[in-house]
């Protein structure tokens, strides 16, 4: 690139040249041929080439020379190229610079070239050009500044500068080699000359001569003149800036600061010079005060004071400001605000520098009240009314400001900014950075005020972030060191670091020599802060004590220019940082152990936080009480009391004078001043807090002033509710951005609320890191608050209310005020009743949190040392006081019990000796807490007696919580936990008559001081009694079973009195578990005496100590379950019972009997008491019934309790006595006649029985069974019913009544008579009958349970026994009746449900079983049971269908039939067998013949539902089939009746008629009343009227067919003889054993006889059957014409017509027909005349069919007659 740019420019070089300039020409040729010979391959190398070259350059020098501007363009552009990549030759560097000297005059583009190409001239050949040839480059530069061109006239001087600059980067490189050589002059320094360098001297030169010509005089060295002013400051300030370094190092640099700039810069600020001369002055001077006043110690004073008499005296703004904007540099940099002091304040003789300017601050800050809105309070600020809506920030800035001559006008006038913004009271370029400026820019007039603002801040914000590392201990440095100091960019003050110092009485010489808080006694690792001023060794000591010096002798006027700020107009941002400022400074203070200053700032800014306008509003709100807040106490703000007798801080801040008076209240009009806090007060509040924080341990006594003004603050925050103040504006005109700002603190109220909630939060929690006299110095300053606060209240006489008198009541004689700080007087005189108590409230929360957050200090130490007894005493005392208000009051009772219960656990981590001090510690301040409410002088008010209660009902929460929590690790206290829960409990004395005033005639009763604290105190002894038992000492068991009855003895809440009634089995439970069984004797129990016992039992080392309170316990338990509420004697009742039955196992026999003794009889007694006492008439019903239940519930109890120990009360010689007296009173019970009762009586000897059979029991004899027959036996349990009474539901004592039979059957059943089985029956009987089952009991097809029961106790007694089966059967039988009682569906009552259906069923089976069993048993014959069973089995047979009630399962008559047929299958040979008496067995027979007919009969004219007559008419024909098997021929017998069997063939006639006959044949049917039989016959042949009607067949028209052959079975001859194949073995019904005499007739009758019998009886029917059948065809054929006859009656006469031709009939059947001779047919000899018509009839209807039949029988007939 660079080869071919010259040959390029070479060429072109050599083209313009041509003609003219010839040497130039041959120049350019001669380096163009140098070029191209050039063999380097690279850029460096070519480079390196040419600088070996040394005519290479001529032609471009010479070109330079010509004045050409085409060559000088070329040569430039050249000459540019080698300076770049370092071509020249060395010795060629001079012409070179003169070409580029001779070429300045060039056009522009030339000029900047050589602009461009000096500095890499310099940089490329530095150590060539020096000394003239320096100068010769510089000259350059100087030549081109002094251009009219102002691209070239600046190009220059940046180029000079950056020149400059580089000759003193070549002093830096020389420096840094060791070699002393090369000196090439001398230069004067304060001590004399020195030998300088090259590089050196040049730089001495080129500066000495840069400030002579800036001080217009002529150089020594540099070859020009008239160089600007501010340029040659500008070369200055450049050199300061860059190489500050070298004028500490140089002496000769240094001297030239020394005599020529100082005094030059001193002597033109003094003068009247121009604002950009000013501002270069300035600029330099502030850089020589930063980094060269170690080397200008007198000058830099001078300088110091020059710069604050301008800031104080003089009238230019512009230039107040260019003094301020050097200030606040200087603030910003701590150390050399601290070197200033040093040099200057801190040493004698030296002029006060700092001091000076700070109180400059005062009078600066207090100048101009209205610029700043200065009033009361701080306010935002209002921008200019009159300023042009809609213009710029700076164009209002500048319409607001002006320049020298305008600031002094009228600064009240209308047209201003008032207060310190950030839209206007700042500038976006510092003046002291506007070099560009020739004039003074627009300055806003609060834009001194800001610096000054930003001064104080810089040297708060200097002083903390030195001082507050050193003031961490060395142990905890690392942990700490994150802590920042810095919050410049935070809305609000940081939080402070929680670090403190003990203050110091004196300043730095006393501070020093100060020993360091001795910190052993700090509780917490973190020990308090180390004051710096103690670290003699530290290597910063003297800082530290120059910090102090600043502070002690500094703090008033900072404090007085804060003072002004805080009550100006500040925007947020400037109020932030003020707040910030004063904070932080004030924390140094505290650090440095500077007690004075630290309090004065502390009680300023307490004054900001609360303004005392708003304080003394809400003092005088009077009766206009807020809308109620939230507690205050959680709402922690605070405002403080006056300050002005402190250090006159009023007097500092406020405007002297009555223009300064009238400015301040033009400010305060400007705006309504709300009467509560705003968002900047709680700003100041939190800085104070965060003070507190960062203080604590070092404040002493002044925590009042902390406390006190968090106090206050809290009561303005309740008095206003909370709400929200305005901050007011500082003018009355219109500002959108004002009121913007004061509606977005508004809108953070809340926010800041909340922050100051955290910071009160954090003060409290930074007591933890105390000493333990620092926190007494904490707790004592709270309790005093609340002290006040108790004897103000108790004084009668009223406070002043006005503001003014309270600001100037002296403080209360005896109490110390912090730092002489004002007392203010409570507001307890005003009518507002929320003030004060929030006061209250407010110390009370804060002392329990101090409480809470040191509970490890007050457990460790003793109470007198950690402030354990100064707390808890103070807080009970508030909480007894009557004269406080009940919000207090109860406030106290809840914080004292959450100290006692976090102290609880706390301490659970101690060691058992010290957590059994600190346990009975807690507990004795829960009972002091209590003691005085008991007091009996208490007040009696009504108000006083509720607030007691409630405190009362708080502790014995407290109390239940702290066993909850820690119960289990509760080794000591016991005692005094039982006294609290007992604390409830009153105990009054009441006569018995009316001699009150014997005390043995008067009765003591517990009661309760207030149902409200029943549940807290027995939740407290609930945890007790469920968990912590095994923690109990012996000594307070006994308390425990008292306490225990006093809380069931309570009327006042029945669910606590039930639920203690199961601690009585929890506490048995616990006794029982410590020993394997309990010694209960006689000689233990005595007389029974219970106090005798409670000795015994109090007596922890006596041997049977658990066993009396065992019984103690059982006895008081007993005394409950007499009790008048039901709920609590059953559930009383129950636990006793289950007491016993859990632990009777560890019972000896003798134990049992003194237990049933002392505790089941007595219980026993007095429920039956209690039963007679409501027994009469007047009692309450519903007492009555509870009672029964309660009488239930023993006899269940007991009865399950003697059941399961039955083998173990056996064993007692005692056994029958007791069982008699049981029994005994069992039956007393049930002379009661409450259903109820007898019921549970029932049951109660059945549970008790059922255990006798689990193997022989001893004394369990014949005499305790017939006690037990006795009591059942007795006769069935009756309830007594009122008049007009519903009758109840009685099943289920009966039941238990049957149940207990079985019991008691099962033991006496070995020595049972038929006496007593007879007696069962009875009352069984009675049972089934008096049973009054429920509406929904239905007994059709399931037998009731009582039923049931009955049926299995028949089915279980003894038949061995003489008389005893026919005794069985014949109740049985009546079971079986009892459904089909004729009467039973007439007259029974609507109500009666019951059909005894299923039990009547059921008892068919007993019944059948019991006669099978015993059919051989005479007895059961002769004493009628078995005429008693047929009976009844008849009923239900002969009933069928005519029975209302249908059944789903098997129906009645079906299972009397099944039952009857078995029946009679196993007895009807003994009949034949056994001496039965005659009139019983013809009774037997009428009986079997009943039965017969009513399995044939069956009334179908409206069957019931679900009939099947098919399925029915199939059983009967198979039923009668069987039957007849059974009993024919032995109907025949002579012993049978003929009435009897006539009335079967009665039966089987009727019910073998198919179709109803004619009205015609009524006669023949139902009878001949004369008897004679030929009469009838006779009245057979005479014809009827026919009839067209056809009648259906009957339903059941199978039977009727089976009657029908049943008739002619009955006559047809049985010849034996004729039928061997026909075998019947006896026995059978039919033929009784051989060998076995008949009873009724001796000798057996032949089978033939008895046929003979039944035939002679049968015939009638069977002619009068077969007749009506002929009879109806002879009378109703004709009238049908040709029409055939109806199948049914064609069917009916054809069978009819077969049988008699086919019947053989008994020759003594039927009487011989007269002139008529037949053995087998006579029977159609009587039908002939019938036959003969009916042939007739057949002939002449065509009946053919019916013909022929007929005239078989013709036929027959015939062949009888021989034809």
């Amino acid at each position: 690139m660079t080869t071919q740019l010259l040959a390029s420019e070479l060429t072109n070089l050599i083209q313009e040249s041509k003609r003219k300039h010839n040497d130039l020409r041959q120049a350019a040729e001669k380096s163009l041929e140098e070029l191209k010979s050039l063999r380097g391959a690279n850029e460096a190398q070519i480079a390196a080439e040419l600088a070996q070259r040394l005519s290479f350059v001529n032609p471009f020098i010479v070109a330079c020379g010509t004045k050409n501007a085409k060559f000088t363009g070329i040569a430039i552009v050249c000459l540019q190229r080698l300076i770049m990549v370092s071509a020249l030759p060395r010795s060629k560097l001079n012409p070179v610079l003169e070409a580029l000297r001779e070429a300045t005059s060039a056009g522009l583009d030339v000029q900047l070239k050589i602009l461009q190409a000096l500095p890499t001239l310099l940089q490329n050949y530095a150590t060539d050009i020096k000394g003239d040839l320096l100068v010769t480059a510089l000259n350059i530069c100087f030549i081109l500044q002094t251009s009219k061109n102002g691209i070239v006239s600046n190009t220059s001087a940046a180029t000079l500068q950056q020149l400059v600059v580089s000759v003193f980067d070549k002093v830096v490189t020389e420096d840094r080699t060791t070699s002393d050589t090369g000196c090439v002059g001398d230069a004067p320094t304060q001590n004399g000359n020195i030998n300088l360098r090259s590089a050196a001297m040049d730089a001495y030169r080129v500066f000495r001569d840069i400030c002579l010509m800036t001080e217009n005089q002529r150089p020594e060295y540099l070859r020009f003149t008239g160089l600007q002013q501010t340029f040659g400051l500008e070369l200055i300030e450049s050199v300061l800036t860059n190489h500050a370094s070298i004028f500490s190092t140089h002496p000769e640099q240094a001297h030239v600061l020394r005599t020529n700039a100082m005094p030059f810069l001193v002597s033109a600020l003094s003068g009247k010079t121009n604002f950009a001369t000013s501002v270069r002055l300035v600029r330099i001077l502030y850089t020589l005060l930063r980094r060269h006043l170690n080397v200008l110690l007198a000058e830099g004073g001078d300088a110091l004071e020059i710069l604050t008499q301008l800031l104080d005296q003089d009238t230019a703004l512009w230039r107040r400001a260019l003094c301020m904007e050097v200030f606040r540099g200087i603030f910003a940099e701590p150390g050399l605000l601290r070197k200033i002091y040093m040099l200057y304040d801190a040493k004698e003789g030296q002029k006060d520098v700092l001091k000076s300017l700070t109180a400059t601050f005062v009078r600066v800050s207090t100048e101009k009240p209205v610029i700043i809105g200065l009033g009361h309070q701080s306010t935002i600020p209002v921008a200019n009314p009159y300023a042009n809506v809609g213009s710029s920030t700076d164009q209002a800035m500048l319409e607001t400001s002006g320049v020298t001559g305008i600031i002094s006008s009228s600064v009240s006038g209308e047209g201003h900014n008032t207060g310190i913004s950030s839209h206007w009271s700042s500038m976006r370029v510092p003046c002291i950075d506007q070099l560009d400026k020739t004039e003074p820019p627009p300055i806003p007039e609060s834009y001194i005020y800001a610096l000054t603002l930003s001064c104080i801040t810089s040297l708060s914000e200097g002083l903390a972030k030195f001082i507050l590392p050193l003031t961490v201990p060395g142990d905890s440095r690392g942990r700490r060191k994150a802590t920042k100091q810095s919050d410049a960019g935070r809305d609000s003050p940081a939080a402070i670091p929680e670090e403190g110092i003990e203050p110091s009485k004196t300043v730095i010489d006393r501070a020093g020599t100060a020993n360091s808080l001795e910190r052993s006694g700090s509780f917490k690792r973190n020990p308090v802060p180390v004051n710096p001023l103690t670290l003699k060794d530290h290597p910063l000591h003297q800082e530290v004590k120059i910090c102090a010096q600043i502070v002690d002798e500094c703090w008033p006027a900072i404090l007085a220019t804060c003072s002004t700020f805080l009550y100006a107009a500040l925007d947020s941002e400037y109020y932030h940082g003020l707040v910030r400022a004063f904070q932080k400074f004030a924390h140094v203070a505290g650090l440095l152990q500077l007690a004075t200053p630290r309090d004065a700032f502390l009680t300023t800014l307490g004054k900001a936080a609360v303004p005392p306008n708003v304080f003394t509003a809400c003092l005088n709100a009077g009766s206009s009480k807020p809308t109620p807040a939230t507690p205050a106490a959680d709402t922690p703000s605070s405002i403080l009391g006056n300050a002005r007798g402190l250090l006159s801080v009023d007097n500092l801040v406020t405007p002297v004078g009555a223009a300064g008076e009238r400015q301040r209240q033009a400010s305060i009009d400007a705006t309504t001043v709300p009467q509560t806090l705003n968002t900047r007060n709680l700003l100041c509040l939190r800085a104070l807090l965060n003070l507190g924080i960062a203080l604590g341990p070092t404040l002493a006594s002044s925590w009042r002033i902390v406390l006190e003004t968090l106090q206050q603050a809290d009561f303005v925050l309740f008095s206003t509710g909370k709400a929200a103040g305005r901050t007011p504006l500082a003018g009355k005109g219109a500002d959108q951005r004002a009121d913007s700002e004061a509606a977005s603190l508004i809108a953070n109220f809340g926010v800041e609320i909340r922050a100051v909630e955290t910071a009160a939060a954090r003060l409290f929690e930074s007591t933890v890191d105390f000493p333990n006299d620092a926190f007494g110095e904490v707790v004592e300053a709270i309790c005093t608050l609340l002290e006040r606060h108790l004897e103000q209240q108790s004084e009668p006489e009223s406070r002043p209310q006005s503001s003014s008198s309270q600001a100037l009541t002296p403080p209360i004689q005896g109490r110390r005020t912090p730092s002489g700080q004002h007392r203010r007087l409570l507001s307890i005189s005003t009518s507002a009743t929320g003030g004060p108590n929030q006061e209250d409230q407010f110390a009370l929360a804060k002392l329990g949190d101090v409480a809470t957050i040191n509970i490890e200090r007050l457990l460790s130490y003793p109470p007198d040392i950690s402030g354990w007894s100064r707390l808890t005493s103070e807080l009970i005392r508030t909480l007894t006081s009557a004269s406080m208000s009940a919000q207090v009051r109860v406030r106290a009772a809840e914080i004292i019990v959450r100290l006692v219960l976090e102290s609880a656990n706390t301490a659970a981590s101690l060691g058992d000796e010290s957590r059994s001090k600190v346990q009975l510690r807690l507990l004795e301040a829960l009972r002091d807490a209590l003691s005085p409410l008991q007091q009996e002088n208490r007040p009696s008010s009504i108000a006083h007696y509720a607030i007691d209660i409630d405190i009362h009902k708080i502790i014995l929460e407290g109390l239940k919580s702290l066993l909850d929590n820690c119960g289990e690790t509760l080794i000591s206290g016991w005692d005094i936990a039982f006294e609290i829960i007992g604390s409830i409990f009153v105990k009054k004395r009441f006569a018995n008559d009316s001699n009150a005033q014997d005390p043995t005639n008067q009765s003591t009763v517990i009661l309760t001081r207030s149902s409200k604290l029943i549940r807290s105190s027995f939740n407290s002894l609930q945890l007790i009694s469920s968990d912590f038992l095994s923690s109990l000492p012996n000594s307070c068991f006994l308390i425990l079973v008292d306490t225990l009855y006093q809380f069931c003895s309570q009327d006042d809440d029945l669910n606590i009195a039930l639920t203690t009634v199961t601690f009585y089995w929890v506490l048995s439970d616990f006794l029982s578990g410590k020993t394997q069984s309990l010694p209960i004797t006689d000689r233990l129990i005595g007389d029974a005496d219970e106090t005798a016992l409670a000795e015994k039992a109090a007596d922890s080392q006596h041997a049977s100590s658990d066993a009396a309170l065992w019984m103690l316990l059982l006895l008081r338990l007993t005394n409950v379950t007499s009790d008048d509420r039901l709920e609590l004697r059953n559930s009383a009742t129950h636990t006793l019972l289950r007491i016993f039955d859990a632990y009777g196992d560890r019972l000896s026999p003798e134990a049992w009997s003194i237990c049933i003794k002392s505790v089941i009889f007595k219980l026993m007694s007095s429920v039956e008491e209690q039963l007679r006492s409501v027994g009469q008439s007047e009692a309450n019903d519903k007492i009555r019934d509870e009672w029964h239940d309660t009488a239930v519930v023993v006899l269940n109890g007991i009865s399950g309790l003697l059941a399961n120990y039955l083998d173990v009360l056996t064993v007692h010689p005692t056994f029958n006595s007791y069982w008699q007296q049981l029994l005994g009173h069992f039956a007393a019970l049930l002379d009661f006649q409450v259903l109820e009762i007898n019921t549970a009586t029932f049951k109660a000897l059945t549970q008790i029985l059922s255990q006798s059979q689990n193997g022989a029991k001893q004394n369990f004899n014949k005499t305790t069974l017939d006690l037990a027959w006795d009591l059942w036996s007795r006769g069935i349990p009756i309830a007594r019913k009122k008049d007009g009474e519903k009758p109840t539901d009685n099943q289920n004592c009966l039941l238990a009544y049957v149940a207990a039979l079985r019991d008691v059957y099962r033991l006496i059943q070995a020595d049972l008579t038929v006496d007593r089985v007879r007696r069962m029956l009875t009352l069984l009987r009675e049972a089934i009958q008096q049973a009054l089952p429920g509406a929904f009991v239905i007994d059709i097809d399931y037998v009731t349970p009582l039923q049931g029961q009955v049926l299995d106790v028949l089915k279980m007694l003894r038949t061995d026994l003489p008389g005893a089966p026919s005794a069985i059967i014949a109740q049985v039988s009546e079971f079986i009746s009892i459904a089909f009682a004729e009467d039973r569906y007439q007259d029974r009552e609507p109500t009666d449900k019951r059909t005894y259906v299923a039990m009547s069923k059921a008892s068919m089976g007993i019944l059948q079983t019991l006669i099978v069993e015993h059919a051989a048993d005479l007895d059961i014959y002769s004493d009628g049971a078995f005429l008693a069973a047929l009976t009844s089995l008849s009923k239900p047979i002969v009933l069928k269908y005519q029975f209302p009630i249908t059944t789903k399962s098997v129906k009645p008559w079906k299972q009397a039939t099944t039952s009857a047929l078995a029946i009679l299958e196993a007895t009807l040979h003994h009949l034949l067998t056994l001496d039965i008496p005659r009139p019983m067995l013809q009774d037997i027979w009428q009986m079997i013949v009943t039965i017969a007919n009513g399995i044939t009969n069956a009334n179908c004219d409206a069957p019931p539902e679900r009939i099947h007559l098919a399925d029915d008419q199939a059983f009967d024909v198979s039923s009668f089939n069987k039957l007849r098997e059974l009993i024919i021929p032995a109907l025949g017998s002579n012993v049978v009746p003929d009435k009897t069997r006539k009335v079967f063939a009665e039966s089987l006639f009727r019910m073998s008629i198919i179709h109803t006959p004619a009205p015609a044949d009524t006669s023949l049917i139902h009878g001949n009343t004369n008897g004679t039989e030929t009469h009838g016959l006779a009245s057979l042949y005479k014809s009827r009227p026919g009839r067209t009607i056809d009648p259906p067949p009957v339903l059941r028209e199978k039977i009727a067919y089976v009657c029908l052959d049943e008739l002619f079975a009955l006559v047809a001859s049985h010849d034996e003889a004729k039928a061997p194949q026909i075998t019947i073995q006896p026995p059978t019904p039919r033929f009784p054993p051989p060998g076995t005499p008949s009873a009724a007739s001796g000798p057996s009758e032949a089978p033939h006889a008895l046929r003979i019998r039944l035939a002679r009886v049968v015939a009638p029917y069977l002619i009068l059957r077969a007749a009506l059948t002929l009879r109806a065809y002879i009378a109703d054929q004709p009238l049908r014409g040709r029409m055939p006859q109806p199948l049914s009656q064609r069917k009916e006469l054809g069978h009819i017509l077969e049988r008699v031709v086919e019947l053989q009939s008994e020759s003594e059947a039927i009487p011989d027909c007269t002139n008529v001779e037949s053995e087998t047919r006579k029977h159609l000899m009587r039908l002939y005349p019938l036959v003969v018509s009916a042939v007739a009839v057949a002939g002449r209807s065509g009946d053919d069919e019916m013909g022929r039949r007929l005239g078989k029988c013709l036929e027959v007939v015939g062949g009888e007659l021989g034809i």
